[in-house]
């Protein structure tokens, strides 16, 4: 790399990193802007819709008109407007049609849909049937799904016997006991378990004497789980879930269904649309904390001091009364329906040992914050060794089990903070990481790749990402101990990476998937981050760097991938990620070419 490369990558790095924190809120945070989706606007408008008030005729149009202007070529909707079509998402937007009553508003939209979903069905097919089918034995989101369309009369009149029930009496038990039972769905959709599990039992004539008489406790359990906005995990599709379950049996009075109302109000876009969740304010800040670390001049003492307090406020400081996670943790966002997990207290972790030091803020706040975090973390480990989302032991499913990604960023908090920990702790720390390496050995798929949780890529073949993920726990194992089992797995990571780079120089989601700005700068600071890589990790990390000058050259046209999953694998981009991402490869590669001297 002579002088004037590693010239492009600092003068890449400036630029990127100066649009980065031009999108920095005037309060001294990132709050980034998540994709519209269809799925999120269709189930707000069939919450709305089934309410049935006048104030929301507004919004129910609106969010029709904006289905109809955003559904693609073949009929169908994507859960962004940059994903191609599927048939949860579809079902969902025809349903909010059928729900509105509004099929001859928009007949050719309607028209499409339907030709979309019975191809999807096939001669002969069952649409209730073809989408349980997709989803296997979690419920999560099959139940929800054909529940809507019972709902909005798209099943016909004996639709509510079609849309299996829901155990919701299971709510009235200790949350304790909940990993034992293997409920039917993940441990975030509780209060779509109680809700939804009610009106099947109202509306489908079933006749079961528990449920029965469970109805009103479990009903306040549901109020105990809702925070004071009104929505669930701040997410529109479970608010949305939850509001028009309760419409849908007479109780659109009920204070949850009313809360719930106001949140879908108040989360409306101008242009009709609803995004999946309000802000990941939390994670991208964390994120671009992070990023920033490679340019150390662009967060001056007052910003630093500034998000390092933020930062502190944002941590729980309390039991959670949604997943009675322990106080210590931080969620994705800095409002009221955010649950800790252990992605972002991670994150946070990070960013507070990078901004640690500054004149304005109490360090010994920000270590008892750290100490805390810490533990947190330790409480969510799984026996296998590694780290889930939200909960330990809860179950099997998705967001519940142990991930790589999350393992692999819990390990990197620890480390940074290890050393500042008290001595009792520490050694927790010391084993808890021991643990940690073991499940990310055992996890490593026979080609070297680690699949992540919370990340996935349309195009591969079975929609994982095995390039994030991968590229997630190499940087997670690199400041590690030189052991055998490290070496080993980080030596099969780095062969998997080298393998996937695309022709272009860029890196897509796996092998032979277009590049991607998010993917190429991931996989490009995982192989800056190995200790003496060697020439073809220096050379694919050097071209992986070229291809992102090109792709960021003009800073206003770049655009977001649908990369991002969120709950039940709903696509999601945020505006953000390129530009964070961006702003960490370059600066990774400008800071290994000068410490290289490779000029």
């Amino acid at each position: 790399m002579n002088e004037s490369g590693q010239n492009v990558f600092a003068t890449a790095r400036d630029r990127v990193s100066a649009a980065l924190m031009a999108r920095m809120d005037p309060s001294g945070h990132w709050s980034g802007r998540l994709s519209s989706s269809a799925l999120a606007t269709a189930t707000a408008v069939t919450a709305l819709a089934t309410i049935g008030s006048a104030r929301d005729a507004a919004l129910v149009s609106g969010g029709l008109d904006w289905l109809a202007r955003n559904a693609n070529e073949d009929g169908g909707w994507g859960d962004t407007v940059r994903s191609r079509s599927n048939p949860s998402t579809t079902a969902l937007a025809w349903a909010a049609f059928g729900a509105a009553g509004a099929d001859g508003g928009h007949p050719e939209t309607v028209r499409r849909a339907v030709g979309y979903l019975d191809r999807f069905v096939g001669e002969g097919g069952d649409l209730v049937r073809a989408i349980e089918s997709l989803y296997g034995k979690d419920r999560t989101f099959s139940v929800p799904i054909t529940m809507t369309l019972a709902l909005s009369g798209r099943l016909g009149a004996e639709g509510w016997r079609r849309v299996r029930s829901l155990p919701f009496e299971l709510a009235m038990l200790p949350r304790a006991w909940f990993g034992a039972m293997r409920l039917p769905v993940v441990s975030y959709a509780l209060p779509a378990l109680i809700a939804i599990g009610q009106v099947i039992h109202a509306r489908s004539g079933r006749w079961n004497p528990l449920r029965s008489v469970s109805r009103a406790r479990t009903l306040r359990v549901l109020e105990g789980l809702q925070p004071p906005n009104g929505g669930f995990l701040e997410a529109t599709p479970l608010t949305s879930f939850v509001t028009m379950s309760l419409a849908g049996m007479g109780l659109a009075e009920n204070i949850v269904a009313r809360r719930g109302a106001d949140f879908l109000r108040a989360s409306a876009r101008g242009d009709g649309s609803w995004p999946i969740d309000t802000n990941l304010a939390t994670w991208v800040t964390t994120l671009s904390v992070k990023a920033l670390r490679h340019n150390p001049d662009a967060l001056d003492a007052g910003r630093r001091a500034a998000l390092c307090t933020w930062l502190l406020g944002q941590q729980g400081r309390g039991v959670h009364p949604y997943t009675g996670a322990a106080a210590g943790g931080w969620a994705w966002t800095d409002l009221p329906g955010g649950v800790p997990d252990a992605d972002d207290t991670a994150g946070a972790l990070l960013a507070l040992h990078q901004l640690a030091g500054v004149d304005g803020v109490d360090a010994n706040a920000v270590r008892s914050a750290a100490a805390g975090g810490c533990r947190w973390l330790l409480g969510v480990q799984n026996g296998d060794g590694g780290v889930p989302t939200f909960c330990r032991g809860w179950g099997t499913l998705p967001f519940d089990r142990s991930t790589p990604e999350l393992t692999a960023h819990a390990l990197r908090a620890w480390r940074a903070w290890e050393t500042e920990l008290p001595e009792t702790l520490k050694e927790e720390v010391a084993r808890a990481r021991e643990r940690a390496l073991r499940y990310l050995a055992s996890s490593q798929r026979t080609d070297g790749a680690w699949l992540p949780l919370w990340f996935g890529n349309e195009a591969t073949s079975d929609q994982e990402n095995p390039v994030y993920g991968t590229a997630q726990v190499l940087v997670g194992l690199a400041g590690e101990a030189d052991s055998r089992t490290v070496r080993t797995a980080r030596d099969r990571g780095v062969e998997f990476l080298l393998a996937a780079q695309n022709p272009d120089g860029g890196w897509g989601g796996g092998r032979g998937v277009a590049s991607s700005i998010e993917e190429t700068s991931l996989a490009v600071e995982a192989l800056c981050a190995i200790p003496d890589g060697g020439g073809a990790v220096e050379f694919a990390a050097r071209r992986g760097g070229a291809w992102l000058v090109d792709a960021t050259r003009d800073v206003e046209s770049v655009r977001a991938s649908p990369i991002g999953l969120y709950f039940a694998r709903l696509w999601y981009f945020e505006e953000l990620y390129p530009l964070v991402f961006a702003t960490g490869a370059l600066g990774a590669l400008a800071d290994v070419a000068r410490a290289s001297r490779l000029r």
